[in-house]
């Protein structure tokens, strides 16, 4: 080789390692707590998939082909920062605010794989997270909805009904189209999809942090929420022993104590973390008083750096009695605690509306790393309820002997879900898993109450009329939570009304591909599920005629989506389309073991477009979306009066005024599309400013068939109309908010919320083609929160809320349509003698709390 070529290779390689060295960059850092330095804390760039992890020290190395960017520095248990960087900028030392005064080092996340937090994938969705802090300051005497109030599109209300009775909307869709997830594990109900939150009163004392993935969100299972994705993430095992002592008191005699304890790490390489709750009070709407536990115990093994396994139990058994919807007239006259259920029974005055339920849930997780490149992360869960609602009833003998007795909901649910994820290149993930589900629930009534009888008759309602047959039974059943697992109804003269089964298999997969280089993010999923549905019921058919026919859906739906990000700027855009299998109680009609005609698949299309913007000082969110969904079936529940009765042309032999009246409407189509506004200001060192606002337009449209029913599951009647243009109910389609938080001191923070509801509609009534418009009205919430540290260990922390600090009276929801005419007494507009409910007026919590 001659001179000439040697120089020529050199020159060129010169030039390559150069070209390299002038396009890869490496930037150093150190992450802390402000104290001690932070080990193990992700480092991503924004919009790839380069990214490390800080060694023991806090220290970073980061090799990056951009020049300039931004990174995400996350750490469980604090607040995720933005950081800009270029080649001219170094970045010295990170400060991770924490999210939880409590946040520890944790052994484990439990099913990290599995949790569809929205930081796990690049690609943005409309996203609203809650930290652990916010939810121990918000929430106080109220259950955990009460800390997603202050984010877009949400609008949650019922809570006067009782404890545990809240209910939530998601762009105009109700909790059973919103999938709830704990841990990865899916909580919705399957027979219906419904949540109740009287069954999860302890997630307010584990979560570690709750996300609200609005629309289409990140999950990976084969579900297909509407609404959204609500994002339960409970503690998991703490790595430092220690615990700690609360007790929270508040209006209308609350009282709430808790402790709980951490082993921390043992040598053995096991830890183990345990709470217990004890709760009791006497309710906002007057007789609605409860009382309760919760309890979580949290045991991880950490095996080696390659697999963690963590064991997880938590249960909430309460009881509580029930409020419900009455005539405005009697709130304007008797005041918004006034509730409608009370009776004079025997000559005593009660409420004899009780809900009471026990509903342990244990999962096993395990994560294995297999490699630097692949995971794999799968959840075994178990939950066997027991409980039902009490209602007053009178038997079929000729003295119609009153009563109580409860309808009984339990069921056992076993399931597992697994997620194998790989880096099949530096820019290219994917990830594949499987969800089973098998499901088994008993239906039937039950006496809880004599009330003072000797015995009652009831009747076993055979189809044939001929077959019917009366029975006595003298035996009552306890409505404590802890004894409905021993003592329950177990023969035919002792289950009323009805008895039977419902089983329901499902199976389905799932895969997610995602590709990220230099700020642009693309992602496709899909997913595929069977369910079968069996119906066997004991009560109204011949042995040998029991069990229904297998009823199998096929059920899929596909989503995608691009983004792609410069500096702290992002634009992203979602699609997806979902074909849904109807829930069992959809696809057997008339209570029977009869196949609904109109349970078809729903049908359902959503689109969304965004735009984020991220910085040390300002982050700022904007969405908007259109969501339509066909062939759905909708339902609600209603006390009638005799007007009612006479609008409708009820049969009064089968309804009599103060009862109830379930109604169900098949083949509905909704549109919903909105705008969403998140944004948040650090305007100075101590203070947040936080701003949320969301506008939709959500109608029915086309026909529907309604078929009403009374208590007894009986018939009423069935209608077909024409809803195309309805406005859908059950949430403010216009809602906005603000939020302040200031330290005057390093320990002493005040804080406050205002939000205004407008354009809230009622629900869609029986009969007729129009929704309640409701009067706007508006919330303000305040609190103030101490923290005395008395050693490196222990701290005493103080918090009191002030809800509805101006005692706002309003309608939180309504159940009828009825015009003001000219000679009706009307308030604000609304004819009184509509039914509604009317929210909490002026409420409080205080709380201390002891850690060590």
């Amino acid at each position: 080789m001659n001179k000439n070529s040697t120089l020529l290779y050199a020159s060129v390689a010169f030039m390559l390692t150069s070209n390299v060295a002038l396009a890869q960059q490496v930037i150093t850092g150190k992450v802390t707590d402000g104290k001690q330095p932070i080990a193990g804390a992700t480092i991503l760039v924004s919009g790839s998939k380069e990214g490390t992890s800080t060694d023991a020290n806090g220290n970073f190395t980061l090799t990056t082909n951009q020049s300039n960017g931004q990174l995400q520095i996350k750490f469980i248990g604090h607040e995720t920062q933005q950081i800009n960087f270029s080649s001219s900028s170094p970045l010295g030392t990170i400060v991770l605010a924490s999210t939880d005064e409590q946040a520890l080092d944790e052994v484990i996340v439990v099913g990290r794989g599995l949790i569809d937090v929205a930081e796990d994938r690049l690609t943005p969705i409309a996203v609203s997270t809650i930290s652990r802090q916010i939810i121990e300051e918000k929430v106080g005497g109220q259950d955990i909805t009460a800390a997603l109030v202050n984010t877009p599109s949400v609008y949650v209300t019922s809570q006067a009904r009782g404890f545990g009775e809240s209910s939530m909307t998601t762009r105009g869709f109700d909790q059973s189209n919103t999938a709830f997830l704990l841990n990865g594990q899916p909580i919705n109900g399957m027979d219906n999809g419904r949540v109740y939150w009287s069954n999860w009163n302890g997630l307010t004392d584990i979560a570690s942090l709750v996300q609200i993935q609005r629309g289409l969100g990140s999950s990976k299972l084969a579900i297909s929420s509407v609404g959204g994705t609500i994002n339960f993430v409970t503690k998991s095992t703490d790595m430092k022993a220690g615990g700690f002592i609360k007790r929270t008191v508040g209006n209308d005699m609350l009282r709430k104590s808790t402790i709980a304890y951490n082993t921390g790490l043992m040598s053995n390489g096991f830890a183990v973390s345990a709470m217990f709750t004890d709760w009791r009070g006497d309710g906002y709407m007057d007789r609605t008083g409860g009382s309760g536990q919760n309890y979580f115990l949290s045991v991880g093994y950490k095996v080696n750096d390659n697999h963690n396994l963590n064991f997880m139990v938590t249960g909430a058994p309460q009881s509580h009695n029930q409020g419900y919807t009455a005539s405005l007239k009697n709130f304007l006259e008797k005041g918004r605690k006034y509730n409608d259920n009370l009776q004079v029974i025997n000559g005593e005055l009660m409420n004899p509306r009780k809900n009471f339920y026990h509903k342990p849930v244990a999962n096993l997780n395990w994560d294995w790393k297999i490699s630097d490149k692949s995971a794999l992360a799968t959840v075994v869960y178990a939950s066997m309820a027991r409980g039902g609602g009490q209602s007053p009833r009178t038997d079929a003998s000729s003295a119609r002997v009153p009563y109580l007795a409860a309808d009984m909901n339990n069921h056992q649910w076993f399931g597992i879900v697994s997620n194998y994820n790989r880096d099949l290149t530096e820019n290219l993930s994917f990830n594949f898993g499987f969800d089973l589900r098998d499901y088994k629930g008993t239906h039937y009534r039950q006496v809880t109450d004599l009330l003072g009888a000797p015995s009652i008759t009831h009747e076993i309602r055979m189809l044939d009329p001929q077959s019917r047959t009366k029975y006595e039974t003298s035996n009552e059943f306890s409505t404590n939570p802890w004894k409905t697992w021993s003592n329950s109804a177990k023969s035919k003269e002792d289950r009323l009304a009805w008895e039977y089964d419902q089983t329901i298999r499902y199976g389905g997969l799932f895969g997610q591909l995602e590709y990220a280089k230099d700020g642009f993010t693309a992602y496709f999923q899909g997913s595929i599920s069977q369910q079968q549905n069996i119906r066997k019921d004991y009560y109204q058919y011949e042995e040998g005629k029991q069990k229904s026919d297998n009823v199998n859906n096929l059920g899929y739906n596909t989503k995608g989506g691009l983004s792609y990000t410069l500096a702290g700027h992002t634009l992203f855009g979602n699609a997806g389309y979902y074909s849904r299998q109807p829930y069992q109680n959809n696809i057997f009609m008339n209570y029977a073991n009869d196949i609904n005609p109109y349970a078809f698949n729903e049908e359902i299309l959503g689109l969304e477009l965004g735009y984020k913007f991220t910085s040390n000082f300002f982050d700022a969110s904007l969405n908007a979306y259109r969501t339509t969904w066909d062939n759905r079936v909708t339902g609600s529940s209603y006390f009638i009066d005799a007007k009612g009765i006479a609008d409708n042309k009820f049969d009064t032999s089968l309804i009599q005024p103060g009862d109830l009246v379930y109604q169900s409407n098949y083949g509905v189509k909704q549109n919903h599309k909105g705008l969403e506004l998140d944004l948040a200001a650090r305007l100075f060192s101590g203070f947040t400013l936080k701003g949320f606002a969301s506008v939709g337009d959500w109608k029915y449209e086309g026909d529907a068939v309604t078929i009403s029913r009374n208590e007894n599951r009986e018939v009423l009647g069935t209608s077909n109309r024409d809803l195309t243009g309805v406005k859908v109910g059950d949430a403010a389609q216009t809602s906005f908010g603000a939020g302040i938080k200031y330290f005057i001191i390093k320990d002493l923070a005040i804080d406050a919320d205002y939000r205004n509801y407008d354009r809230l509609y009622g629900a869609l009534p029986t009969n007729g083609t129009k929704t309640l418009r409701l009067p706007s009205y508006d919330i303000v919430d305040a609190g103030i929160s101490y923290k005395v540290v008395l050693s490196d260990k222990n701290t005493m922390s103080f918090r009191v809320n002030v809800n509805n600090l101006f005692d706002e009276f309003y309608i939180s929801e309504a159940t009828s349509y009825r015009e003001a005419g000219a000679n009706d007494a009307v308030w604000k507009g609304v004819n009184t003698s509509n039914y509604v409910l009317m929210g909490w007026g002026r409420t409080w919590s205080g709380s201390v709390k002891f850690t060590f």
